[in-house]
């Protein structure tokens, strides 16, 4: 099945790779990354449908699961590590699988990817519910592993998405939305990690970021839910107050501080003139949206027992 596949195909320009200088080399790989962001472009509509099942599942309290193998999976465990410190997102929320565990993050393990059944149990081990979204990733979209999950996915009645970089690939076949992005073939034959990672990459970039926008983790174009886990994570979380407010570094420091380093009350309370407590109803209340908190009217009559215990 092998040969039938474009990421597993010779690329006609680099048929005399080995005989090209180092500048040839990089102007190649140059050229041909170029396709990538286009390739990307012709699955948006896609991508839009996978999002909105992400949406919908973190909204309802579900999961979004990457799963993948190799250069695949690998990729899907740091998209979704990312998302902690980040979107401040819960690290059971947005989740990373890779075929044969956290060994196969550095090194092979042997025929882990090849094991339907592996797919299927790492999923149970997680208690997969209707509620979660599975993604599969897989750049031949053939896998194994993952084709086990997702199948394992739809019988619990989850839903699922498959990221792959060959048409008709057969992790689609699995999945209630299929983004298919084909690459083709890359410089150094069926080196998946080059143009189909990039690839994967992209489109992962958008799922993870679409989606946490679409929860109420960004304000404008800045991550008002990061995590200020070191130094310049703090200072980013000032910045952050400062751009969205237009007050001075000493100001944004005191509601900083006052807000207990939650960058989204600091600013309504700093935007609206109101207390902590106000703030943290405004967002509950809100869902989390800062521009919903504050456009929507305050339910004035919460009890002041319920707000010191938000």
């Amino acid at each position: 099945m092998l040969d039938k596949l474009t990421t597993e195909a010779r690329n006609e320009k680099t048929t005399h790779l080995d005989r090209m200088s180092i500048r040839e080399i990089l102007n190649c790989m140059n050229q041909e990354d170029r396709c990538v962001p286009l390739a990307v472009s012709k699955e948006l509509n896609k991508i839009e449908q996978a999002v909105r099942l992400a949406i919908r599942a973190l909204q309802s309290g579900g999961r979004m699961i990457y799963m993948g193998a190799g250069t695949s999976g690998r990729l899907g465990v740091l998209d979704a590590v990312e998302c902690v410190p980040t979107f401040s997102s819960p690290p059971d929320r947005v989740i990373g699988l890779i075929a044969g565990g956290k060994d196969a993050l550095t090194e092979a393990v042997e025929g882990a990817e090849d094991n339907e059944t592996l797919g299927a149990e790492d999923l149970a081990a997680l208690g997969i519910e209707s509620r979660d979204l599975v993604i599969g990733i897989a750049a031949s979209g053939r896998t194994p592993y993952v084709i086990g999950g997702l199948k394992y996915a739809q019988s619990v009645g989850a839903s699922t998405a498959a990221l792959s970089c060959n048409r008709g690939a057969e992790i689609s076949k699995h999945a209630d939305v299929a983004i298919e992005v084909e690459t083709g073939p890359e410089i150094l034959t069926g080196s998946t990690r080059l143009k189909a990672g990039t690839s994967q990459k992209l489109v992962l970039n958008m799922l993870s970021t679409a989606s946490m926008i679409g929860i109420g983790k960004v304000y404008e174009n800045l991550m008002v839910d990061v995590q200020p886990t070191n130094e310049k994570l703090v200072e980013r979380s000032r910045r952050i107050i400062i751009e969205a407010t237009g007050v001075d570094p000493t100001t944004a420091e005191k509601y900083y501080q006052k807000a207990g380093q939650n960058v989204k009350a600091a600013i309504i309370m700093i935007l609206l003139g109101c207390p902590h407590g106000e703030a943290i109803l405004r967002l509950k209340q809100a869902k989390g949206f800062i521009r919903k908190a504050l456009d929507s009217p305050f339910a004035s009559d919460q009890s002041e027992n319920h707000m010191k215990g938000v």
